[in-house]
């Protein structure tokens, strides 16, 4: 983070292109546009942008009134998956030569180009603008891959043709990239390929290019699969009723455990309150926001275990391989908005296939749903290696 003297400069220096200027906070759009551009650093300042929210663009205080509100809204910018990969941010309330205004500083990424609702923003001099296509080359080209996570990380021995480029194309970019965007898009599929970061420099595709478009995913990601098994009892040595390995891309896995889920809970008639209602054992938002989770937040370094659902008669247990990570600790997991990523790349396919809806609220939304339905509250067990939560049947 910047120094207060050093944020001072900066405010006051008019010609700088690290800086935006916003009178207010109520154009959420512009100032996540602002931010897209600071992460992706197209000008190669190697240094923090900074937006000043409370100031005119002659650097006159607006007198904005900075209210907690308004704190919380420019942060959530971060995790609300309109901006993706997730930008290094800080938001907070600042006081400099007596004006109040609110301070967004911005790293710049290790893996641009950032994208705002599918579309890559720029800033070079006073110019904020959509990048062109040699203007999203030289951002691919900026990114420092020894400092990326596994899932940025090229599949040793994969070539191209281990992917699906039908699909990439056909559903893939759609979800991904704004229409208008896409429609002007001449470049070649290589190229498109490492821009959504599905490719290395050395055109290698990346682990989540062979988990989100890969023609055989396990082929060379053993453990890319979900276990479920249904068991006529309450422990793992009883009975097997129905068992299943779903396979396939990260989609086609949680399409299929989606089918798998609605063909086993059971729907009960209640009539306390004089009409029908008919309310399922589990619900199966809580479900699938808990399943979707554990593939978003599991390892596939060190092992080949799948996520497992084991379907008792008394409870589900739901475990994906992985303890922790990053900012997450026992103290603060599960609290909305309290998350890190140790597959950012997956979670913005996930977030751009319509699998996650805002990030950091999943746990919170399933405890929504079991409550709305009766059911008792989930159970987690977290460990090195894995955790497990467990959910109990509505009474």
């Amino acid at each position: 983070m910047l120094n207060d003297q050093k944020l001072a400069e900066l405010f006051r220096d008019l010609e700088t292109d690290r800086v935006e200027r916003k009178e207010t906070a109520k154009d959420t759009g512009k100032i996540a546009e602002a931010i897209c551009a600071f992460a992706n650093d197209l000008p190669r300042h190697e240094a923090p942008g900074v937006v000043f929210v409370g100031v005119d663009d002659n650097g006159n205080c607006a007198n904005l009134v900075v209210t907690d509100e308004m704190l919380r809204n420019l942060a959530g910018l971060r995790g609300d998956g309109r901006i993706q990969p997730f930008p290094v941010m800080t938001v907070q309330k600042h006081t400099i030569d007596g004006c109040d205004m609110l301070i967004i500083e911005v790293e710049p990424s290790d893996n641009p180009p950032v994208r705002y609702n599918g579309r890559c923003w720029i800033r070079v001099g006073p110019r904020r603008a959509q990048a062109s296509a040699e203007e999203e080359r030289r951002l691919v080209e900026k990114r420092r891959w020894g400092n990326l996570p596994f899932d940025r990380h090229g599949v040793v021995g994969a070539t191209i043709a281990e992917l699906d480029l039908r699909r990439f194309q056909n559903e893939y970019l759609p979800a991904a990239i704004a229409h208008e965007v896409l429609a002007e898009n001449h470049r070649q599929v290589e190229d498109q390929l490492a821009a959504m970061r599905f490719l290395t420099r050395e055109a290698i595709p990346t682990n989540t290019a062979i988990l989100v478009i890969g023609i055989d995913p396990r082929r060379w990601l053993p453990g890319a699969y979900i276990q479920f098994v249904r068991f006529d009892g309450h422990e793992i040595v009883d009975p097997i009723k129905d068992q299943k390995e779903i396979g396939g891309t990260l989609a086609d896995q949680l399409r299929q455990i989606d089918e798998v889920l609605h063909a086993n809970i059971a729907v009960a008639a209640d009539l306390s309150t004089g009409r029908e209602v008919r309310l399922p054992n589990y619900p199966i938002a809580a479900l699938q926001e808990l399943i979707r989770n554990a593939v978003l937040h599991r390892t596939y370094e060190g092992t080949n275990a799948p996520v497992r659902v084991y379907w008792y008669s008394d409870r589900i247990e739901i475990t994906n391989p992985g303890g922790l990570y990053g900012n997450v600790t026992p103290e603060n997991f599960s609290q909305p908005g309290v998350t890190d990523y140790r597959n950012p790349t997956i979670a913005e396919a996930m977030w751009s296939l319509g699998y996650v809806q805002r990030f950091g609220m999943g746990i919170a939304r399933a405890r929504t749903q079991l409550k709305a339905n009766g059911n008792p509250e989930a159970e987690f067990a977290i460990e090195p290696t894995h955790i497990l939560v467990t959910l109990r049947p509505r009474p």
